[in-house]
């Protein structure tokens, strides 16, 4: 038990990647909690804002979105016609490289200081090289989702549902235009989890659990076969089934 203690201590961070409304800010939430990690989530809007010099409203608009035309717009028209746009507030010409540049420095930031719970902004992509850090997914039903939306924020089926689909959109469109990648590609995760009959904590348990295999791999003396330790060869000659053609 010690041992697993400490090696998951040298594990320097999880990320959780969600389908809005899968209830995955909240599992996030409860295992910073569980394991005493930090957690970098929704806070981290206000932190880049900050560092940006822009609005907390401003920088929300970029958040895990792609340029819109109007940003594209303003930003040619300032270098184009300066004297034009003076009187516009600076924020007004914040660009998607400047937010994703802030925010790709502060979840690096965050690992390397280790011990964080990341929610979403590419982390599964952005530190997707460093062994030290466990990725989860965590997806669930239309319905369930939907449920979890009209709960949390008070609204009716039809504004849930229009949430669900914007939020997702927007965020795999920001994953596909910086990483090039589907953020539903299974392979992108240690650990994919469909939040249908498990419960809040169930969740947390089985992050918790995949979290402290990955370390005992990562750090504990034993050989990386170790997966393999107990498997036999297949019993006599293999046999490839092919269905008929008939």
């Amino acid at each position: 038990m010690n041992e697993t203690i400490e090696s998951i201590k040298q594990m320097s961070a999880v990320t959780i990647s969600r389908e809005y409304g899968s209830g995955g800010g909240e599992i996030a939430s409860r295992l910073a909690k569980r394991l005493r990690w930090q957690l970098l989530d929704h806070a981290l809007v206000e932190r880049v804002a900050s560092i940006l010099g822009t609005s907390q409203e401003e920088a929300e608009i970029h958040d895990e979105h792609v340029e819109g035309v109007l940003t594209r717009v303003l930003t040619c028209m300032q270098y184009l016609y300066p004297a034009m746009l003076a009187s516009f507030p600076p924020e007004a010409f914040l660009s998607d490289e400047a937010y994703r540049d802030t925010v790709n420095r502060l979840v690096k930031a965050a690992a390397l200081r280790g011990h964080m719970v990341i929610v979403g902004r590419g982390a599964q992509l952005l530190l997707a090289n460093r062994p030290d850090v466990l990725h989860v997914r965590v997806i669930a039903p239309l319905e369930q989702r939907v449920a979890y939306v009209m709960q949390r924020e008070e609204v009716n089926r039809a504004r849930a549902v229009a949430r669900i689909h914007r939020k997702d959109h927007d965020r795999a469109k920001y994953i596909e235009a910086e990483y090039h990648r589907k953020p539903e590609d299974a392979s992108l995760y240690d650990l994919v989890l469909r939040a249908s009959f498990l419960d809040l904590e169930s969740s947390v348990d089985i992050i918790c659990l995949a979290l402290q295999h990955k370390a005992r791999r990562l750090f504990a003396s034993s050989s990386s076969a170790q997966h393999l330790a107990g498997l036999s060869p297949y019993p006599g000659p293999l046999v490839d089934f092919h269905p008929s053609r008939n």
